[in-house]
């Protein structure tokens, strides 16, 4: 009894001395939050000098302050991924509006409403983390949903094809790709030679380059382009029962493209152009979105479809298998350290939860080792799934141990399975329905180094591409292939893309080779070589309108709308005009030859937002610009203000000029009296009977997004 009472007082003592231990402790950190520490929390007595042998001496290497700080430096940086290493993203949510309980047993997606968090990394294939955002490119579009089931990682990208068939020549392509290894140029761009020579010789890209040299290729923001799951998946149902499966986003803001000559300008004025555009629009509470689809086929039906889905550069258009929508994506939350969720989070393929599986897709078979085997070299090691933006939200138990940067700290004396002295059973699945139940596909044999012949068509979607887009399109198609081609210095290159180029199509392939100074397109030349593959005929649809990017109308939520003011200027029109476009959820910017105020007709004080030097033309959607004699004249007579002004309307933007404002286009000779009013040019009067018809025209103009059919664009000088 007294040695109990002994015991029970020796642990009442230490218990006191842990709870004084803690109270000594909140009082001296209380308030000492802000102040700097060591990494162990030493507080520092001086962050501006070192420990030094006299006011004059040496360091001392005893300093353990500065040897923290610089070796931490010193390694602050990992590598950067050797595609997709420039990038921006979002935490936000992914909700079920369709249930996919017959389709797949996937947790996250059985119940109408049910949310999931979901973190979302867009990137530049190409270019290294120090590139511009706004160069042509393909463009990663990866989801990792955190599920009740595990992890889930969507890896894809803004074109629903890859540019190879096989995971072995990935690296060929990525190495062709790159910046030349002899004097590391070009950057972030695919004209050059090294390129187009691999491509030439690789046939089975023909379909990848022609979304590539498309308006695809220079999305207008990483909040209105369309993302692909790229390869195709399978989903499992309880049942046990499969059907292939192709992923789709589809942006609630329409899918909107740069021009070429509006890309470049970008890229020197705003290279972090795409990351600001999303980064701002969270900010203000304009949550990006995107409606989930999929297309679902059964394996009788693939096997008749005239479409192999191994093959990752064909696509399945929606004209022969629809879309079903199912849910829908929203980004409302900025990161709160780049480094530490957009640079260090991981995404990998192989990343899947029950209910979802793979297919024999070749490449896709080769990304499933590739991507864990840069993510162990990127982050440093095995455990960069405990790093906070990786971890998964359910529970995780296994028996690894140790390795570099373990975070987590495995309890108990076991670390193997099975056991008898750790209650390690219960963690154990044999066979059942539990967990992950990979798809019993019967497999062919013998052993092969060879493809399916099913894979050698490499023209017939290409061809359906081109067919799908319109005038406006091709013309853009054309030029962006022009222009990478006419930096290619071998001759014979070019001339072996264009000899391909002829199995697409032979108008498009004669109009690319006109200004390159090579021979016409020679479609023999193309057959006769190595790893050709004759054309195998016609896609089952000819015709395919959701290829094209082109769209009747929409919402201009967020459209950035310049209003260009001067002295002078006559405001009734304006503000009806400007109320209309917030009122229909653009926003709008004063920008005038300085900042301050400018002072109306009326003498009303009008704040300026930015300057014609610090805010260009590129960085908005469309362009108002408010009438009144006076400010016309003043327009007129700034270079900054008239190459504003016409610079947007060279790149097919909406434009509304008021009353004597009409006159800067007239000036230039693009609104002759003669001919109709350029597409997407509202000329307006401040007649108040006019003003609301006037906003409504504009807003519509706006809704287009670009009149790519603009006549008299070629009179403005670039």
């Amino acid at each position: 009894m007294a040695s109990s009472r002994a015991e029970g007082s020796r642990k009442n003592k230490a218990a006191d001395a842990v709870a004084n231990r803690q109270k000594q402790l909140e009082a001296f950190t209380q308030g000492a939050e802000n102040l700097l520490t060591t990494n162990q929390g030493v507080v520092l007595p001086d962050n501006h000098n070192s420990l030094k042998a006299g006011l004059r001496g040496p360091s001392l290497l005893q300093d353990f302050i500065l040897r923290e700080k610089l070796t931490h430096f010193d390694h602050e940086r990992i590598p950067e991924r050797v595609v997709y290493a420039r990038g921006a993203a979002a935490h936000g949510y992914f909700e079920v509006t369709r249930p996919l309980v017959e389709y797949t047993r996937a947790d996250f997606l059985q119940e109408v409403g049910s949310r999931t968090p979901v973190f979302v990394r867009f990137s530049n294939l190409m270019g290294s983390r120090g590139s511009a955002d706004t160069v042509r490119d393909v463009r990663g579009f990866a989801v990792k949903f955190y599920t009740r089931e595990g992890n889930y990682d969507l890896v894809g990208n803004n074109m629903p094809v890859a540019f190879v068939q096989d995971a072995m020549k990935f690296p060929d392509l990525v190495h062709a790709m790159k910046p030349e290894p002899h004097h590391e140029m070009p950057q972030a761009s695919s004209a050059h030679d090294t390129f187009w020579d691999f491509m030439s010789l690789m046939p089975e890209g023909s379909h990848a380059l022609m979304w590539l040299m498309s308006d695809r290729g220079l999305p207008r923001s990483y909040r209105m382009m369309d993302g692909f799951g790229v390869h195709t998946f399978r989903f499992i149902n309880a049942r046990g029962v499969a059907h292939y499966v192709k992923f789709h986003w589809k942006p609630k803001l329409g899918r909107h493209a740069l021009c070429w000559d509006e890309a470049q300008k970008i890229a020197g004025k705003d290279p972090d152009f795409l990351r600001r555009d999303l980064w701002d629009a969270i900010e203000r509470g304009d949550c990006p979105e995107w409606e989930f689809g999929l297309q679902l086929v059964d394996e009788d039906r693939a096997a008749k479809l005239g479409i192999d889905l191994l093959d990752a550069t064909k696509l399945l258009p929606e004209e022969l298998v629809p879309i079903l929508w199912c849910g829908r994506l929203v980004l409302t939350r900025n990161p709160e350290n780049f480094f530490s969720e957009t640079e260090q989070v991981a995404f990998h393929p192989g990343h899947v939860v029950p209910g979802i599986d793979f297919t024999n897709d070749p490449l896709l078979q080769g990304r499933l080792f590739a991507y864990t085997d840069t993510q162990l070299s990127r982050l440093g090691g095995p455990n960069h799934h405990e790093l906070p933006i990786n971890r998964g939200v359910c529970p995780v138990h296994n028996f690894q141990r140790g390795g570099a940067h373990r975070i987590g700290i495995p309890k108990g004396r076991v670390s193997y399975e099975p056991n008898t002295l750790a209650s390690g059973s219960e963690f154990r699945v044999d066979g059942g329905e539990q967990g992950f139940q990979t798809y019993a596909e019967d497999n062919e044999s013998p052993k092969v180094r060879r493809r399916s012949p099913a894979f050698d068509d490499h023209f017939s979607q290409a061809t359906l591409f081109w067919n799908s887009q319109s005038a406006s399109e091709k013309e853009h198609l054309i030029a962006a292939f022009q222009y990478e081609l006419s930096r290619v210095e071998t001759p014979a290159v070019r001339q072996r893309v264009v000899d391909n180029l002829a199995h697409v199509d032979a108008r498009l392939a004669r109009k690319i080779a006109e200004p390159l100074g090579i021979g016409p397109p020679d479609a023999r030349a193309a057959a006769g070589q190595a790893g050709f593959r004759e054309p195998r005929g016609k896609a089952p649809v000819e015709l395919a309108p959701s290829l094209s990017m082109e769209t009747a109308g929409g919402n201009i939520q967020t459209r950035r709308v310049a209003i260009v003011m001067a002295p002078g200027a006559e405001l009734g029109a304006y503000k009806v005009v400007q109320q209309a476009l917030l009122d229909a959820g653009a926003t709008t910017r004063v920008v005038a030859a300085h900042l301050g105020v400018v002072a109306s007709s009326s003498g009303q004080q009008v704040p300026v937002d930015h300057t014609f030097l610090t805010a260009p033309s590129v960085a908005f959607d469309a362009v108002l610009v408010p009438g009144g004699a006076a400010a016309a004249q003043a327009l007129m007579k700034d270079g900054n203000a008239v190459h504003f002004v016409l610079e947007a309307f060279k790149h097919c933007k909406p434009l509304c000029v008021i009353g004597e404002s009409a006159e800067i286009l007239r000036n230039a000779g693009v609104l002759p009296a003669e001919v109709p009013v350029p597409a997407g040019v509202v000329v307006g009067s401040n007649e108040p009977t006019t003003r609301v018809q006037m906003a409504q025209d504009f807003i519509a103009a706006i809704g287009r997004h670009r009149h790519w059919g603009r006549a008299l664009v070629e009179q403005v000088p670039a």
